[in-house]
């Protein structure tokens, strides 16, 4: 009784503190899918060269890096034949950025080929652009209504959600990750640069992690900043049959035939307020999460990759009924398919109007239907205990184009060739 008097209190402060919070970007928790192109992707990642060429884009399966930048933009392109240029501009300089090189000198009377921010010449850096449209996209400027992917939707307001305008939805979406910040922002500026009159920018914001370079392979995690160990139940991404069944869109998908191997991708800001969660206890903390803080195990379990045996504790007395883990995946036949490939960044804006902390995660996440995926695991979350130290603040819904197999091909060549 005492513990949910407790939550209360916290709860009346949170909707206090927040009122006069300014808004800020807030993210939590938050095909080559076959074993030949994951053996690729890994020798890619140790020379430093991701492939862009392929059945899927790269940025989905592809392994972890330390830096990530989320861009949306709206599209200002003038007709059809505009809108052709564009993507068949973006397929280039992506291709010419993951690939690394050196800046094409130009007459110095003119502006130089690149930024220079890193040098005369750059490194590939494990750099992958990941190119996604929003519903937006499929107004009338262009003819692409009648081939809007079947479950995309602008982003709905969920119960907890304090959606700014300013940082949710976008024509496109352009997610960079690299080994370094400076990696994403030269491929920012140079793709900014290469469509000018045809983009503008909506909204972005920058994320960061440490990934896990210990090679034990029940170590698989890297913690949130919260200080709990994220994403332990994930997809394996290297399993090509999962990745068919819940992550790329397939022939019997229903979606438009343009869509095949392409993917639902979902972006949510969630700002989490640390500093309150830092002053709470850790048994009420592991308590909310489901797991220990220094082992990530759930609670009842020695290993973070243990699993836990709902059936066994019907009144949780192990596990909380309602603690995040739980919820998110209860771990049933009928819950199976809601499973979604998450990637998560941390992010940290500076401090807001009331002193405080702007700091969460950049969650991401991909799955062939976003409402079969995202939104049942979302909706079984709503009015969670963890909802007082986190507030989901902007994002949005939007379809990962399918690859470009070879290189006559381009992005969305299949979609505007359909209209």
């Amino acid at each position: 009784m005492s513990q949910q008097l407790g939550r209360l209190s916290r709860r009346g402060f949170l909707v206090g503190a927040s009122a006069i919070a300014t808004t800020g970007a807030i993210s939590f928790f938050g095909l080559k899918g076959d074993r030949a192109q994951a053996s690729v992707n890994a020798a890619a990642n140790h020379a430093g060269t991701i492939p862009f060429w392929g059945i899927h884009q790269p940025g989905i399966v592809t392994p972890e890096v330390a830096a990530a930048l989320v861009v949306a933009l709206d599209v200002t392109a003038r007709s059809p034949a505009e809108l052709t240029g564009l993507f068949q501009t973006l397929t280039q300089r992506i291709n010419y950025l993951m690939t690394g090189g050196r800046l094409e000198p130009l007459d110095p009377r003119y502006p130089p080929s690149g930024s220079g921010i890193l040098g005369a010449s750059f490194a590939a850096d494990n750099l992958t652009v990941t190119v996604s449209a929003g519903a937006s996209l499929f107004d009338d400027r262009y003819g692409l209504a009648a081939l809007r992917p079947k479950h995309l939707t602008e982003m709905p307001k969920f119960p907890n959600d304090r959606l700014d305008a300013a940082l949710c939805h976008g024509d496109l979406l352009l997610q960079f990750c690299a080994n370094h910040n400076e990696t994403n922002i030269h491929a920012l500026r140079d793709i900014l640069k290469q469509l000018s009159g045809l983009v503008v920018l909506r909204w972005q914001i920058t994320g960061f992690q440490q990934p896990d370079a210990d090679a034990h392979p029940r170590r698989t995690t890297v913690r949130n900043l919260l200080g709990f160990k994220d994403g332990t139940a994930n997809l394996n991404s290297q399993d090509s049959r999962l990745m068919n069944r819940l992550v790329w869109v397939q022939r019997e998908s229903g979606e438009p035939p343009w869509a095949i191997g392409g993917s639902y991708q979902v972006v949510r800001i969630i700002r989490m307020f640390v500093e309150f969660w830092d002053r709470t206890a850790l048994d009420e903390q592991e308590e909310i999460m489901g797991r220990s803080r220094d082992t990530g195990a759930p609670l009842g379990y020695s290993h973070e990759e243990d699993i836990p045996n709902y059936a066994k504790d019907p009144k949780g007395q192990k596990i909380p009924l309602d603690a995040h883990i739980r919820l998110a995946n209860p771990r049933t036949p009928a819950t199976e398919a809601n499973r979604i490939l998450r990637k998560g960044f941390h992010y940290s804006r500076g401090i807001d109007q009331a002193g405080q902390l702007d700091m969460g995660l950049l969650f991401i996440a991909f799955q062939q239907d976003v409402q079969r995926g995202f939104e049942s695991v979302q909706n079984r979350l709503n009015g969670e205990p963890l909802e007082e130290y986190i507030k989901p603040i902007g994002g949005g819904y939007f379809f990962t184009l399918p690859g470009v197999a070879n290189q006559d091909g381009y992005l969305a060549q299949s979609l505007l060739e359909a209209v």
